[in-house]
Protein backbone atom coordinates (compact mmCIF):
# COMPACT_ATOMS: atom_id res chain seq x y z
CA UNK A 1 0.00 0.00 0.00
CA UNK A 2 0.94 3.40 -0.27
CA UNK A 3 2.21 5.29 2.30
CA UNK A 4 3.77 8.89 3.06
CA UNK A 5 7.86 9.04 4.37
CA UNK A 6 8.29 12.50 5.67
CA UNK A 7 11.43 13.70 6.86
CA UNK A 8 11.01 17.06 8.82
CA UNK A 9 12.79 19.38 10.25
CA UNK A 10 12.44 21.71 6.99
CA UNK A 11 10.96 24.99 6.94
CA UNK A 12 8.15 25.56 4.94
CA UNK A 13 8.62 28.59 2.86
CA UNK A 14 7.83 29.99 -0.80
CA UNK A 15 4.57 30.40 -2.86
CA UNK A 16 1.92 28.10 -3.22
CA UNK A 17 -1.67 28.30 -5.43
CA UNK A 18 -4.74 26.92 -3.40
CA UNK A 19 -6.97 25.46 -5.94
CA UNK A 20 -11.01 24.65 -5.30
CA UNK A 21 -12.49 23.65 -2.84
CA UNK A 22 -13.83 20.20 -1.98
CA UNK A 23 -16.61 20.89 -0.07
CA UNK A 24 -17.90 23.70 -2.63
CA UNK A 25 -17.38 21.72 -5.56
CA UNK A 26 -19.00 18.55 -3.97
CA UNK A 27 -22.88 20.48 -3.85
CA UNK A 28 -22.04 22.18 -7.21
CA UNK A 29 -21.52 18.84 -9.22
CA UNK A 30 -24.85 17.25 -7.84
CA UNK A 31 -26.27 20.89 -8.98
CA UNK A 32 -25.20 20.17 -12.18
CA UNK A 33 -28.30 17.20 -12.69
CA UNK A 34 -30.99 19.95 -12.63
CA UNK A 35 -30.47 21.05 -15.82
CA UNK A 36 -30.22 20.09 -19.67
CA UNK A 37 -27.46 21.01 -21.61
CA UNK A 38 -23.51 20.99 -20.26
CA UNK A 39 -22.26 22.91 -17.34
CA UNK A 40 -18.69 23.97 -17.06
CA UNK A 41 -16.88 23.79 -13.80
CA UNK A 42 -13.84 25.38 -13.32
CA UNK A 43 -10.95 25.28 -10.35
CA UNK A 44 -12.13 21.69 -9.31
CA UNK A 45 -9.87 19.86 -7.49
CA UNK A 46 -8.60 16.90 -9.03
CA UNK A 47 -9.42 15.03 -5.23
CA UNK A 48 -10.84 11.31 -4.82
CA UNK A 49 -14.05 13.04 -3.76
CA UNK A 50 -14.04 14.31 -6.72
CA UNK A 51 -13.34 11.02 -8.57
CA UNK A 52 -16.29 9.02 -6.78
CA UNK A 53 -18.65 12.16 -7.84
CA UNK A 54 -18.14 11.60 -11.66
CA UNK A 55 -18.77 8.22 -11.39
CA UNK A 56 -21.88 8.78 -9.46
CA UNK A 57 -22.61 11.60 -12.11
CA UNK A 58 -21.92 8.72 -15.42
CA UNK A 59 -23.90 6.19 -13.55
CA UNK A 60 -27.07 8.87 -14.20
CA UNK A 61 -26.71 9.13 -17.49
CA UNK A 62 -24.21 12.38 -17.62
CA UNK A 63 -21.69 12.84 -20.28
CA UNK A 64 -18.29 13.99 -18.15
CA UNK A 65 -15.30 15.18 -19.52
CA UNK A 66 -12.80 15.82 -16.33
CA UNK A 67 -9.51 17.74 -17.77
CA UNK A 68 -7.36 19.93 -15.42
CA UNK A 69 -9.16 20.94 -13.21
CA UNK A 70 -12.22 21.80 -15.59
CA UNK A 71 -15.30 19.51 -15.37
CA UNK A 72 -17.88 19.82 -18.39
CA UNK A 73 -21.25 17.97 -17.54
CA UNK A 74 -23.21 17.12 -19.68
CA UNK A 75 -27.06 16.42 -17.85
CA UNK A 76 -29.11 16.11 -20.97
CA UNK A 77 -29.92 12.72 -20.42
CA UNK A 78 -30.46 11.53 -17.05
CA UNK A 79 -31.44 7.56 -17.31
CA UNK A 80 -31.34 6.87 -13.49
CA UNK A 81 -32.32 7.86 -10.84
CA UNK A 82 -30.86 5.00 -8.35
CA UNK A 83 -27.65 6.33 -6.62
CA UNK A 84 -24.62 2.91 -6.99
CA UNK A 85 -24.21 2.15 -3.48
CA UNK A 86 -20.58 1.40 -3.65
CA UNK A 87 -19.46 4.45 -4.52
CA UNK A 88 -22.11 6.56 -2.34
CA UNK A 89 -21.20 3.94 0.84
CA UNK A 90 -17.61 5.77 0.07
CA UNK A 91 -18.28 9.19 0.39
CA UNK A 92 -20.81 11.16 2.99
CA UNK A 93 -21.70 14.13 0.67
CA UNK A 94 -23.55 11.84 -2.13
CA UNK A 95 -26.43 12.33 0.07
CA UNK A 96 -26.72 15.50 -1.93
CA UNK A 97 -27.68 13.81 -5.05
CA UNK A 98 -30.32 12.97 -2.81
CA UNK A 99 -32.14 16.47 -3.28
CA UNK A 100 -30.80 17.25 -6.96
CA UNK A 101 -32.36 14.13 -7.94
CA UNK A 102 -35.32 15.30 -6.21
CA UNK A 103 -35.66 18.01 -8.00
CA UNK A 104 -34.52 16.56 -11.37
CA UNK A 105 -36.58 13.48 -11.26
CA UNK A 106 -38.84 13.98 -8.26
CA UNK A 107 -37.29 10.22 -7.10
CA UNK A 108 -34.07 8.38 -6.18
CA UNK A 109 -33.00 5.64 -4.58
CA UNK A 110 -29.68 5.75 -2.36
CA UNK A 111 -28.27 3.18 0.38
CA UNK A 112 -27.19 5.00 3.49
CA UNK A 113 -24.23 7.44 2.71
CA UNK A 114 -20.40 6.42 3.84
CA UNK A 115 -17.17 8.89 4.56
CA UNK A 116 -15.43 9.35 7.67
CA UNK A 117 -15.76 8.42 10.31
CA UNK A 118 -15.93 11.38 12.98
CA UNK A 119 -19.32 11.10 14.09
CA UNK A 120 -22.92 9.88 13.95
CA UNK A 121 -23.89 12.81 11.33
CA UNK A 122 -27.84 11.93 10.85
CA UNK A 123 -29.27 12.39 7.87
CA UNK A 124 -32.81 13.03 9.96
CA UNK A 125 -33.34 17.10 8.95
CA UNK A 126 -32.65 15.80 5.81
CA UNK A 127 -35.33 13.04 5.71
CA UNK A 128 -37.98 15.73 7.54
CA UNK A 129 -37.25 18.42 5.20
CA UNK A 130 -38.40 16.78 2.16
CA UNK A 131 -41.20 15.38 3.77
CA UNK A 132 -42.26 18.35 4.53
CA UNK A 133 -41.66 19.33 0.82
CA UNK A 134 -44.10 16.52 -0.30
CA UNK A 135 -41.79 13.31 -0.82
CA UNK A 136 -42.79 10.36 0.39
CA UNK A 137 -39.84 8.16 1.81
CA UNK A 138 -39.65 4.38 2.36
CA UNK A 139 -36.88 1.98 3.43
CA UNK A 140 -35.92 -1.36 2.69
CA UNK A 141 -32.72 -2.18 4.84
CA UNK A 142 -29.87 -0.06 3.72
CA UNK A 143 -31.75 1.11 0.72
CA UNK A 144 -33.96 4.33 1.12
CA UNK A 145 -36.49 5.12 -2.15
CA UNK A 146 -37.26 9.00 -2.01
CA UNK A 147 -40.40 10.38 -4.14
CA UNK A 148 -42.61 13.10 -4.93
CA UNK A 149 -44.50 13.67 -8.03
CA UNK A 150 -45.32 17.35 -6.84
CA UNK A 151 -42.45 18.53 -4.67
CA UNK A 152 -43.92 21.49 -3.06
CA UNK A 153 -42.22 24.65 -1.26
CA UNK A 154 -42.08 24.37 1.95
CA UNK A 155 -41.12 26.41 5.19
CA UNK A 156 -38.67 24.29 7.00
CA UNK A 157 -36.98 25.05 10.90
CA UNK A 158 -33.76 23.08 10.94
CA UNK A 159 -33.18 22.53 14.64
CA UNK A 160 -29.37 22.06 14.43
CA UNK A 161 -27.45 23.91 11.80
CA UNK A 162 -26.55 21.75 9.22
CA UNK A 163 -24.76 22.16 5.68
CA UNK A 164 -25.54 19.00 4.24
CA UNK A 165 -29.38 19.71 5.00
CA UNK A 166 -29.05 23.32 4.17
CA UNK A 167 -27.65 22.45 0.76
CA UNK A 168 -29.85 19.31 -0.01
CA UNK A 169 -32.58 20.59 0.91
CA UNK A 170 -31.54 23.82 -1.49
CA UNK A 171 -31.11 21.65 -4.37
CA UNK A 172 -34.79 20.42 -4.07
CA UNK A 173 -36.16 23.74 -3.59
CA UNK A 174 -35.21 25.37 -6.98
CA UNK A 175 -37.16 23.53 -9.10
CA UNK A 176 -40.18 23.09 -6.34
CA UNK A 177 -44.00 24.12 -6.75
CA UNK A 178 -43.69 28.11 -4.51
CA UNK A 179 -41.51 29.28 -2.17
CA UNK A 180 -39.61 27.11 0.61
CA UNK A 181 -38.33 29.03 3.38
CA UNK A 182 -34.90 27.44 5.43
CA UNK A 183 -34.90 29.01 9.11
CA UNK A 184 -31.67 28.21 10.90
CA UNK A 185 -30.24 27.60 7.58
CA UNK A 186 -25.78 27.08 7.21
CA UNK A 187 -24.52 29.93 6.76
CA UNK A 188 -20.74 28.42 5.36
CA UNK A 189 -19.08 30.20 1.83
CA UNK A 190 -19.37 27.08 0.33
CA UNK A 191 -23.55 27.32 0.21
CA UNK A 192 -22.88 31.04 -0.50
CA UNK A 193 -21.02 29.37 -3.78
CA UNK A 194 -23.38 27.28 -4.45
CA UNK A 195 -26.23 29.65 -4.34
CA UNK A 196 -24.29 31.68 -6.79
CA UNK A 197 -24.01 28.58 -9.09
CA UNK A 198 -27.36 27.90 -8.86
CA UNK A 199 -28.75 31.85 -10.01
CA UNK A 200 -26.77 31.56 -12.89
CA UNK A 201 -28.83 28.75 -13.46
CA UNK A 202 -31.99 30.68 -13.34
CA UNK A 203 -32.69 30.10 -10.00
CA UNK A 204 -34.34 32.59 -7.62
CA UNK A 205 -32.47 32.45 -4.21
CA UNK A 206 -32.50 35.22 -1.47
CA UNK A 207 -30.59 35.34 1.91
CA UNK A 208 -27.49 32.65 0.65
CA UNK A 209 -24.56 33.51 3.77
CA UNK A 210 -27.57 34.19 5.93
CA UNK A 211 -29.77 32.07 8.49
CA UNK A 212 -32.80 32.02 6.68
CA UNK A 213 -32.69 31.69 2.72
CA UNK A 214 -35.98 31.89 0.56
CA UNK A 215 -36.27 29.93 -2.13
CA UNK A 216 -38.77 30.44 -5.17
CA UNK A 217 -39.44 27.66 -7.09
CA UNK A 218 -38.70 27.90 -11.09
CA UNK A 219 -40.19 25.27 -13.67
CA UNK A 220 -36.77 25.06 -15.21
CA UNK A 221 -32.77 25.40 -15.02
CA UNK A 222 -30.05 25.82 -17.97
CA UNK A 223 -26.87 24.45 -17.62
CA UNK A 224 -24.25 27.74 -16.49
CA UNK A 225 -20.44 28.15 -16.28
CA UNK A 226 -18.90 28.28 -12.64
CA UNK A 227 -16.18 28.73 -11.00
CA UNK A 228 -15.21 27.20 -7.64
CA UNK A 229 -14.63 29.02 -4.60
CA UNK A 230 -10.88 28.36 -3.15
CA UNK A 231 -10.71 25.29 -0.32
CA UNK A 232 -10.90 27.83 2.86
CA UNK A 233 -9.54 24.47 4.15
CA UNK A 234 -6.64 23.52 2.40
CA UNK A 235 -5.35 27.27 2.86
CA UNK A 236 -5.74 26.84 6.38
CA UNK A 237 -3.27 23.90 6.27
CA UNK A 238 -1.10 24.70 4.04
CA UNK A 239 -0.52 28.10 7.00
CA UNK A 240 -0.31 26.06 9.75
CA UNK A 241 2.26 24.00 7.85
CA UNK A 242 4.32 27.30 7.98
CA UNK A 243 3.62 28.22 11.50
CA UNK A 244 4.68 24.62 12.67
CA UNK A 245 8.05 25.31 11.15
CA UNK A 246 8.73 28.80 11.26
CA UNK A 247 8.46 29.03 7.57
CA UNK A 248 7.36 32.04 5.52
CA UNK A 249 4.84 30.93 2.79
CA UNK A 250 2.43 33.20 0.63
CA UNK A 251 -0.44 31.29 -0.49
CA UNK A 252 -2.27 33.06 -3.69
CA UNK A 253 -5.85 32.64 -5.27
CA UNK A 254 -7.35 32.81 -2.09
CA UNK A 255 -10.05 34.64 -0.13
CA UNK A 256 -8.61 35.55 3.32
CA UNK A 257 -11.71 36.76 4.59
CA UNK A 258 -13.04 33.27 4.41
CA UNK A 259 -10.87 32.24 6.88
CA UNK A 260 -10.78 35.15 9.26
CA UNK A 261 -11.78 32.62 12.25
CA UNK A 262 -8.55 30.57 11.63
CA UNK A 263 -6.08 33.62 10.66
CA UNK A 264 -7.33 35.16 14.21
CA UNK A 265 -5.81 32.13 15.92
CA UNK A 266 -3.01 31.89 13.98
CA UNK A 267 -2.04 35.61 15.04
CA UNK A 268 -2.99 34.35 18.65
CA UNK A 269 -0.77 32.07 18.51
CA UNK A 270 2.17 34.31 17.23
CA UNK A 271 2.20 34.13 13.56
CA UNK A 272 2.98 37.80 11.43
CA UNK A 273 -0.35 37.45 8.68
CA UNK A 274 -0.27 40.18 5.70
CA UNK A 275 -3.57 39.87 3.50
CA UNK A 276 -4.36 41.03 0.14
CA UNK A 277 -7.48 40.53 -2.16
CA UNK A 278 -6.27 37.16 -2.96
CA UNK A 279 -3.07 36.36 -1.67
CA UNK A 280 -1.97 35.34 2.64
CA UNK A 281 1.62 35.63 3.64
CA UNK A 282 2.34 34.22 6.89
CA UNK A 283 5.56 34.78 8.67
CA UNK A 284 6.61 32.66 11.74
CA UNK A 285 9.65 33.76 13.32
CA UNK A 286 9.32 32.20 16.50
CA UNK A 287 8.20 28.92 17.88
CA UNK A 288 4.13 28.67 18.48
CA UNK A 289 2.37 29.91 21.63
CA UNK A 290 -0.97 27.95 23.37
CA UNK A 291 -4.42 29.12 22.98
CA UNK A 292 -6.39 29.23 26.10
CA UNK A 293 -9.49 28.25 24.69
CA UNK A 294 -10.38 27.19 21.41
CA UNK A 295 -13.79 25.74 20.21
CA UNK A 296 -15.63 24.69 17.24
CA UNK A 297 -18.37 25.89 16.02
CA UNK A 298 -20.58 26.84 12.74
CA UNK A 299 -19.98 29.34 10.35
CA UNK A 300 -18.77 32.14 11.03
CA UNK A 301 -16.77 30.08 14.43
CA UNK A 302 -13.88 28.33 13.98
CA UNK A 303 -14.36 24.96 11.50
CA UNK A 304 -14.89 22.36 12.65
CA UNK A 305 -12.22 20.75 10.03
CA UNK A 306 -9.45 22.92 11.42
CA UNK A 307 -9.57 21.10 14.37
CA UNK A 308 -7.24 18.01 14.40
CA UNK A 309 -4.58 20.36 12.40
CA UNK A 310 -4.44 22.92 15.22
CA UNK A 311 -4.34 20.46 17.52
CA UNK A 312 -1.28 19.15 16.12
CA UNK A 313 0.06 22.57 15.75
CA UNK A 314 -1.03 23.28 19.63
CA UNK A 315 1.35 19.78 20.77
CA UNK A 316 3.72 22.05 19.36
CA UNK A 317 3.12 25.28 20.87
CA UNK A 318 4.76 26.98 24.17
CA UNK A 319 2.29 26.47 26.97
CA UNK A 320 -1.36 24.63 28.02
CA UNK A 321 -3.99 24.92 24.80
CA UNK A 322 -7.68 23.66 25.65
CA UNK A 323 -9.39 22.77 22.63
CA UNK A 324 -13.30 21.55 22.58
CA UNK A 325 -14.81 20.10 19.72
CA UNK A 326 -18.59 21.06 19.68
CA UNK A 327 -19.82 20.08 16.11
CA UNK A 328 -18.96 15.93 16.10
CA UNK A 329 -18.92 13.75 18.95
CA UNK A 330 -15.61 11.17 17.52
CA UNK A 331 -13.20 13.69 16.25
CA UNK A 332 -10.28 12.95 18.40
CA UNK A 333 -8.57 10.05 16.84
CA UNK A 334 -5.64 11.74 15.75
CA UNK A 335 -4.69 12.80 19.53
CA UNK A 336 -3.40 9.10 19.86
CA UNK A 337 -1.33 9.27 17.46
CA UNK A 338 -0.08 12.67 18.07
CA UNK A 339 0.50 11.28 21.54
CA UNK A 340 2.86 8.37 19.83
CA UNK A 341 5.19 11.37 18.69
CA UNK A 342 6.01 12.94 21.25
CA UNK A 343 2.85 14.68 22.35
CA UNK A 344 0.90 15.69 25.39
CA UNK A 345 -2.92 15.46 24.63
CA UNK A 346 -5.53 14.42 27.69
CA UNK A 347 -8.94 14.24 26.26
CA UNK A 348 -11.72 14.84 28.05
CA UNK A 349 -15.62 15.21 28.31
CA UNK A 350 -15.96 12.22 25.69
CA UNK A 351 -13.20 12.53 24.27
CA UNK A 352 -14.48 16.33 23.05
CA UNK A 353 -12.09 18.45 24.88
CA UNK A 354 -8.56 18.16 24.29
CA UNK A 355 -5.95 19.37 27.07
CA UNK A 356 -2.68 20.06 24.94
CA UNK A 357 0.73 20.48 26.83
CA UNK A 358 2.91 21.71 23.85
CA UNK A 359 5.93 19.90 23.49
CA UNK A 360 9.49 21.85 21.73
CA UNK A 361 9.87 18.38 20.09
CA UNK A 362 7.74 15.95 18.22
CA UNK A 363 9.37 12.48 16.55
CA UNK A 364 9.27 10.72 13.63
CA UNK A 365 7.70 7.29 14.42
CA UNK A 366 4.79 4.96 12.20
CA UNK A 367 1.62 6.66 12.77
CA UNK A 368 -2.37 5.94 10.94
CA UNK A 369 -4.17 8.52 9.63
CA UNK A 370 -8.23 7.77 10.46
CA UNK A 371 -10.12 10.41 8.75
CA UNK A 372 -9.15 12.86 6.35
CA UNK A 373 -8.16 15.93 8.02
CA UNK A 374 -6.98 13.77 11.15
CA UNK A 375 -4.73 12.73 8.43
CA UNK A 376 -3.76 16.03 7.51
CA UNK A 377 -2.91 16.70 11.17
CA UNK A 378 -0.38 13.61 10.85
CA UNK A 379 1.52 15.13 8.20
CA UNK A 380 1.61 18.54 10.03
CA UNK A 381 3.18 17.03 12.65
CA UNK A 382 5.53 14.95 10.53
CA UNK A 383 7.01 18.25 8.94
CA UNK A 384 7.61 19.63 12.17
CA UNK A 385 9.04 16.55 13.74
CA UNK A 386 12.51 15.52 14.47
CA UNK A 387 13.31 12.23 12.24
CA UNK A 388 10.99 10.04 9.70
CA UNK A 389 7.51 9.86 9.98
CA UNK A 390 5.84 7.05 8.36
CA UNK A 391 2.03 7.79 7.43
CA UNK A 392 -0.69 4.91 6.66
CA UNK A 393 -3.50 5.13 4.68
CA UNK A 394 -3.22 8.43 2.94
CA UNK A 395 -5.91 7.63 0.27
CA UNK A 396 -8.16 9.35 3.28
CA UNK A 397 -5.93 12.72 2.71
CA UNK A 398 -6.29 12.33 -1.24
CA UNK A 399 -10.09 12.74 -0.34
CA UNK A 400 -9.97 16.23 0.60
CA UNK A 401 -6.18 17.39 -0.83
CA UNK A 402 -4.87 17.86 -4.01
CA UNK A 403 -1.15 15.93 -4.45
CA UNK A 404 -0.45 17.58 -0.89
CA UNK A 405 3.01 15.77 -0.95
CA UNK A 406 3.82 17.95 -4.52
CA UNK A 407 2.52 20.86 -2.75
CA UNK A 408 4.43 20.58 0.24
CA UNK A 409 7.49 19.10 -1.48
CA UNK A 410 7.59 22.56 -4.03
CA UNK A 411 7.68 24.68 -0.70
CA UNK A 412 10.68 23.07 1.24
CA UNK A 413 8.76 19.87 2.22
CA UNK A 414 10.34 16.51 2.10
CA UNK A 415 7.50 14.21 1.32
CA UNK A 416 7.27 11.28 -0.73
CA UNK A 417 4.50 8.18 -1.45
CA UNK A 418 6.64 5.18 -1.15
CA UNK A 419 5.21 1.36 -1.05
CA UNK A 420 5.94 -0.08 2.32
CA UNK A 421 5.50 -3.90 3.41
Amino acid sequence: MRKYRIRGGNRISGVLRVGGGKNAALPILAATLLAEGESIIHNCPDIADIRFSVEILRHLGCRVNFEENTLNVNATNITNAKLPTDLVCKMRSSILFMGALLGRCREVEIASPGGCQIGARPIDLHISGFQKMGVSITENGDLMHAKSPSLTGAWIYLRDVSVGATENLLLAAVLAEGETVLVNAAREPEIVDLAKFLISMGANIRGAGTSTLKIMGVKRLQAATHRIMPDRIVTGTYLLAAAMTRGDLTLTHVNPYDISAVTAQLRTMGCQITEHPAQIRLHAPHRLTAIPHLITEAHPGFPTDMQAPFVAALATAKGTSVVEERIFEARAAHATELNRMGARIILAADNRVFVIKGREKLYGTSVNSHDLRGGAAMVLAALAAEGETIVHDPGYIARGYDDIAGALCAVGGDVGEVNLS
